[in-house]
């Protein structure tokens, strides 16, 4: 499941990047999009490592890539639209801090209307595509009369309404039979999207700009943060945890924006975490919401879906309250469940199994 990183020239989505994943890139050269790879920094897992002290930690880990700027030749080429198909969720960088230093095209700094004009360009492409589809579609019926491509043109034509109110297509029900019909469309609209506006230092403890894109956000089905690239490139410089918790501390900072962006992208691809813990490895997997058991223990290993028995089950809360697993059990709080089990984010498992 991939993350794909877009936004206009001189917004800082390449810094973002560069502090997600850790690598250090040269100057994003036109159209190829850069993949990586990101550590899902989450607090759980952290307090699970000095619970544990294990000799290994695996913590879960996300796939980005950042795709081409949104300038007017990749918008008119329709490079850039073919890149973001290819991704699940798209996190748009939008640019919210003044610096006479970096230019910008066009010639003020305005968050609210670069996000509603990228908006707009992605409604657009789907518009531009529904409408082919159509003509396609009418063509074909006015040759030959088929149940099925009626029901499709339909369905196209109701989306067309629907894209014309200028509403994405994310807020849109469908149905199985209509899904499958349009699985294969190259629908932008209909992908996650979260707003991150990148802001300076002084702007941070400033909760203005996601007031007033609020409604819009929920209007929208929009994710929306603040983050200072800018911050987050000098935080991942400091050498040690103390020295980062100084310096967060310094600025007000409660929560690193990274863990944010993290959690927001997990809730946007419908992924939770799930734990496994232990003297020899705490591990964080990734599993999709509302997966019954067996299906998180896959996760792990197929050999565990297959002969999938028993999860033991404790609670991330609990366990960190109580302290250990020993007090759990003398509690009645460490719990036996079934393949009928949905894994709730943060659970801790243990699958007993035969194969």
């Amino acid at each position: 499941m991939k993350v794909g990183i877009i936004g206009l020239p001189q917004t800082g989505k390449k810094t973002l990047f560069q502090v997600i994943t850790g690598t250090v890139l040269r100057e994003q050269s036109g159209a190829k999009p850069i993949p990586g790879t990101a550590d899902i920094r989450d607090q759980r897992f952290d307090k699970l490592v000095t619970m544990y002290h294990p000799k290994k930690e695996t913590r879960a880990r996300l796939e980005l890539v950042l795709l081409p700027k949104m300038e007017k030749e990749n918008i008119s080429r329709g490079d850039i639209f073919r890149e973001i198909n290819d991704v699940d969720t798209l996190l748009h960088v939008v640019r919210a801090f003044e610096d006479e230093a970096i230019y910008h095209e066009s010639g003020s700094v305005d968050p609210i209307r670069d996000m509603e004009m990228v908006n707009s360009e992605l409604l657009m492409h789907d518009q531009i595509f529904v409408e082919k589809r159509i003509e396609r579609l009418e063509t074909a019926i006015k040759k030959i009369k088929d149940d099925k491509q009626i029901k499709e043109l339909e369905l196209i034509k109701r989306m067309q309404e629907h894209l014309e109110n200028e509403h994405p297509l994310r807020l849109m029900e469908f149905n199985e039979d209509e899904e499958l019909m349009i699985r294969s469309y190259p629908l932008i609209t209909r992908k996650e999207l979260i707003v991150a506006f990148n802001v300076s230092e002084e702007q941070l403890a400033d909760s203005s700009l996601l007031e007033k894109v609020q409604t819009a956000c929920e209007k929208e089905k929009l994710e929306a943060m603040l983050v200072s690239a800018q911050v987050e490139s000098e935080i991942a410089q400091l050498d040690s945890d103390e020295e980062k918790a100084e310096f967060m501390q310094d600025l007000g900072i409660k929560e690193p924006a990274i863990e944010v962006l993290t959690r927001l992208c997990l809730k946007a691809l419908g992924r939770i975490s799930f734990f496994t813990v232990g003297p020899d490895e705490v591990h964080q997997w990734l599993v999709r919401v509302n997966s019954p058991a067996p299906v998180a223990a896959g996760a792990i290993h197929s050999d565990l879906q297959r002969g999938f028995i028993r999860a033991e089950v404790c609670k991330y809360d609990e366990l960190i309250e109580y302290g250990s697993e020993a007090e759990l059990k003398k509690l009645g709080k460490f719990y036996l469940q079934g393949k009928d089990y949905i894994v709730v984010d943060g659970d801790i498992l243990n699958i007993r199994f035969k194969v």
